[in-house]
């Protein structure tokens, strides 16, 4: 990402060449960076985002519903959920690679069509082996999702927009995890659960063929196909191991993901499931849990993009992010150890913790920043990965080091775990290399 559009000299070729990190792509005039197409494309990818939240979301809401039905118990629809999250954190890191590799078009059309297959699986699910095939097709589309809005947003937009495009993303996906849960719980008053999932699937198709119509490539130019032509492509499959292993072996990539993965994995804990747990040991009523996960996204909604905000305005990736990190410690330290607390204090500061989570956005601005232009989908893969294994560690760590029935001191002490990871994530921080400068020209 260090450099910017450059307007090419010589000729009335009527092009613009742009260097996107690492690699000179030529644009025709009807392929405008920041253009109608490029808005056009990418509310199409959040549009993605969004809807496949939701319906990630919505599990969690019409699983009961699934239970009772297909007379399942607890813990295979627990058992289902974990192996969504295996599913998905194993395909997020070939997702990113198959991106660079092909790019958006046909890529993320076939995503979205995985992701309506799940969708229509859920509502036909009568055995565990169909949701377990529902939740293994579902997270094979899904981790091209957001990794594919944050690509499209570095194909199409300057350079210098890639970060603030990607904050964007998070921005509304989290809105609709935040609203998504009250909605689809009132849709289930209106209409049976397989209705309602019949009717995601339904809307999956309609973007389907939004997909197949209008995402598409940017327009190589002559100098990329040229050296399109000089050079062969290497096989599928070592091609994608080279570029994990040199995103792995750049320094940034792996310090920003650990960055990003304990400032995002912390507020994903917290949010969907410690949050309300610590608030109920306090005394706090149920109906307070899901407030408590709505404040959490909301305050993502925020974060996510208002720290790419203050990085470009400060030049500066490094100190914005270590901050940000820093205070998300303090918050959540403040929610579990506070000897007393009002509910509306809870609100806030639950809402802070998603707030100073909107650092980890850095991460992938970071990361991308850091490698050539052929390895973006790979590098934000790589970040958005890290990010979901250690949320799934720090949701089942601390239900391991809990009694059976924990009080308020017992959460203090299976917790501390976040507060002191969150240092540990600054502290790498601080030894980022600094893009801020070169991605903000």
């Amino acid at each position: 990402m260090a450099d910017t559009a450059a307007t090419a000299s010589g000729g009335d070729t009527g092009h613009e060449y742009r260097k996107h990190p690492g690699a000179r792509i030529l644009h025709g005039p009807h392929r405008t960076i920041g253009g109608v197409e490029a808005w056009i494309i990418w509310g199409l990818c959040t549009i993605f985002v969004v809807w496949l939240f939701s319906i990630q979301t919505g599990y969690a809401v019409v699983s009961p519903e699934i239970q009772r039905t297909a007379g399942l118990t607890v813990g295979q629809i627990s058992l289902a959920g974990s192996i969504y999250t295996w599913a998905f954190a194993l395909c997020q890191f070939f997702s990113g690679a198959l991106l660079d590799r092909f790019g958006s078009r046909p890529l993320l059309a076939v995503a979205v069509a995985f992701v309506t297959a799940g969708a229509f699986l859920y509502a036909q699910t009568t055995s565990m082996a169909t949701l377990i095939t529902a939740q293994v097709v579902l997270a094979i589309g899904s981790s091209f999702g957001f990794v594919g809005a944050g690509y499209i947003g570095g194909q199409w937009f300057p350079a210098a927009r890639y970060g603030l495009m990607f904050g964007l993303v998070q921005s509304l996906a989290s809105l609709g995890s935040a609203f998504g849960q009250p909605v689809i719980s009132w849709q289930l008053t209106q209409v049976s659960w397989e209705q309602l999932l019949n009717g995601f699937g339904a809307a999956g198709v309609v973007l389907i063929v939004l997909f197949a119509l209008l995402v598409r490539n940017p327009t190589p130019g002559p100098e990329q196909l040229a050296q399109r032509s000089r050079t062969a492509k290497p096989p599928l499959v070592s091609s994608i191991f080279r570029g994990l292993g040199a995103c792995f072996r750049n320094r940034n990539v792996v310090l920003s993901a650990a960055l990003a993965g304990v400032s995002f994995g912390s507020m994903l804990a917290m949010g969907v499931l410690w949050g309300p747990r610590v608030m109920e040991a306090r005394g706090a009523e149920t109906s307070l849990a899901a407030v408590l996960t709505a404040m959490s996204w909301l305050g993502l909604a925020v974060g996510a993009p208002l720290f790419n905000l203050l990085s470009d305005h400060w030049n500066n990736r490094r100190i914005p992010a270590v901050c940000g990190v820093l205070l998300q410690a303090v918050a959540i330290s403040l929610l579990i150890y506070l000897p007393s607390e009002t509910n509306s204090v809870s609100v806030v500061t639950m809402f802070c913790v998603g707030l100073f989570a909107g650092a980890h956005m850095l991460g992938f601005t970071v990361a991308g920043e850091s490698v050539p232009g052929a390895l973006v989908g790979s590098s934000a893969a790589i970040v958005n990965g890290v990010c979901f294994i250690i949320g799934g560690l720090l949701q089942a760590i601390p239900g391991r080091l809990l009694p059976d029935h924990p009080g308020l001191g017992d959460y203090g002490h299976a917790l501390l775990l976040m507060p002191i990871l969150l240092v540990l994530g600054a502290l790498a921080g601080l030894f980022i290399r600094d893009t801020g400068k070169a991605g903000a020209r």
